[in-house]
């Protein structure tokens, strides 16, 4: 009963942590509905079987098991894990040549509100396990102790270090700012913004192909002025 409640502790103050941090910037459905899918019973029976205190309590069951079917079940249901964006090309039509290309898994883009959640989700991680040894440089040295760029898609990792960069050297409210005032805010000269109200990483209908998409992109041309301000601040 003890771990149940533990771990029952453990996972609302993590969701109460992204839940305001991502109500300071705006995002009040991501803020609402963050890891609800935690309380379902094969997460939540899981969790308690598994608790520790001191570190997810996957980490113990795949340690155990080869695999965590907590998380398995987790990742399929939160948009906030760049995992869920993995997908397949390759599979189906023949190529102009006739043959038939291998399938193979990618990462595809994932939307920028989805990419803040994510990085309030490390915040709040790193502030639950860390306690009193937190620091604002805690979610990027647990970033830079894992391998994870092969899955991450371009776009995705730009903004996703980019913030963690920032929180570690400038601070939260510093870098809370930028994501409600710069990186979310929509603007007029985002190529699509007429078309699709919005950035044109999201954009269906955007007419920019390749680099010259990533270049008039909003979200894209932000994370490149906030790191070229780093590098002037030193």
């Amino acid at each position: 009963m003890n771990k149940a409640w533990e771990h029952l502790k453990t996972i609302t103050r993590h969701r109460h942590l992204v839940r305001k941090h991502c109500f300071a910037v705006g995002l009040y459905k991501q803020g609402l509905c963050h890891d609800l899918s935690k309380y379902s019973p094969t997460e939540f029976l899981m969790g308690i079987h598994y608790y520790q205190g001191w570190r997810s309590p996957n980490v113990a069951e795949r340690e155990e098991k080869g695999y965590s079917e907590a998380w398995l079940h987790h990742k399929g249901r939160n948009r906030h894990h760049f995992e869920y964006w993995l997908d397949f090309v390759g599979e189906g039509g023949a190529s102009v040549d006739g043959t038939k290309p291998k399938a193979r898994m990618v990462p595809t883009r994932m939307p920028v509100v989805y990419i803040v959640e994510m990085f309030m989700d490390r915040l709040a991680a790193s502030k639950v396990y860390k306690g009193d040894e937190y620091t604002d440089a805690s979610a990027w040295e647990y970033y830079n102790r894992g391998d994870i760029t092969d899955f991450l898609h371009p776009r995705t990792r730009k903004i996703l270090e980019g913030l963690l960069k920032m929180n570690a050297k400038r601070g939260e409210a510093y870098t809370f700012e930028f994501i409600r005032t710069k990186l979310l805010i929509k603007k007029k000269r985002c190529c699509c913004a007429k078309k699709a109200g919005g950035c044109c990483g999201e954009a269906k209908g955007c007419k920019a192909p390749g680099e010259e998409r990533e270049r008039v992109c909003c979200c894209h041309g932000k994370m490149k002025e906030a790191a070229a301000g780093e590098e002037r601040n030193g």
